[in-house]
């Protein structure tokens, strides 16, 4: 691989990366399970937390119609800005899910994908939107974990290749997936009624080199594999292609990742 493999062919922008690479292979399929699972009226009012560029919010957009509306919620402006290119109709807000700017009972539904791991208090998050909430409404968050063989593959190869810190942030994308947690942090919250399901989704992922530096450029990753030399990062390519050989078919990454996912009424 050259240099300017590495560099060139993706945006400087990690969000517009994010939007591009990550929502077609694992955000969009995530967040179709979860807005199904949902189950959106026309007409009904929802809250997507932790939006990122906000796949989830678009396809509640659709689910809910023209009478419904849609607003979105995360802290990085970044995300936010390709978020409002891609849907202007939903009410984009900038804040942390632990102080979230909205009024009581505004909302029917509030969905959170793949974010309450990333809380910095997840207890005060889940009763933030639990307060957003009207009574009766109802509150879908999902969680992916265990780390699916892949990815753990991907966490052995940068931990071995630009040091033990640059696994930290795919651990941290499967540190919250025990029922019994989650349940446990839901009635922290105030939430009574609630069920906590988990279930597999298939994932057909780009070949490993092109995953490797997709996933890269569309995360906190980059800065740290920036500071290795090219031969360290030919390197990284190369372990990470060997450990994944076993689960390619036809150039792709196949898998499926847990996703467990609670439902809560207010």
């Amino acid at each position: 691989m050259t240099e300017p493999t590495y560099r060139d062919s993706f945006s400087q922008n990690a969000a517009e990366n994010y939007e591009r690479y990550f929502i077609p292979s694992i955000g969009r399929p995530v967040a179709a399970n979860l807005v199904e699972a949902a189950a959106l009226h026309p007409g009904e009012r929802v809250l997507d937390v932790a939006c990122g560029t906000g796949i989830v919010a678009r396809l509640a957009a659709e689910a809910v119609g023209p009478r419904g509306t849609v607003a979105g919620l995360d802290p990085h402006p970044g995300m936010l800005a390709v978020a409002r290119e891609a849907a202007g109709s939903v009410a984009w807000h900038e804040a942390p899910a632990e102080s979230i700017p909205l009024p009581d009972e505004g909302f029917d539904v509030v969905l959170c994908s793949m974010g309450l791991q990333f809380f910095s208090a997840r207890e005060a998050g889940l009763a933030e939107m639990r307060r957003v909430l009207v009574p009766g409404g109802r509150l879908l968050v999902c969680v992916p974990g265990p780390a699916p063989p892949p990815l753990e593959a991907l966490a052995e190869a940068f931990a071995r290749h630009a040091g033990p810190e640059s696994a930290a942030f795919v651990h941290a994308v499967f540190s919250l997936h025990d029922p019994d947690q989650i349940r446990a942090l839901a009635k922290s919250a105030g939430f009574e009624d609630m069920e906590v399901r988990s279930e597999p989704v298939a994932l057909r992922l780009p070949s490993p080199p092109d995953f490797l530096w997709q996933y890269v450029h569309s995360t906190p990753m980059a800065p740290l594999v920036d500071q290795i030399d090219q031969g360290r990062r030919e390197a990284l390519e190369r372990d990470f292609s060997e450990r994944c050989r076993e689960f390619v078919k036809a150039g792709a990454l196949v898998g499926a990742v847990r996703i467990t996912t609670l439902i809560a009424r207010r």
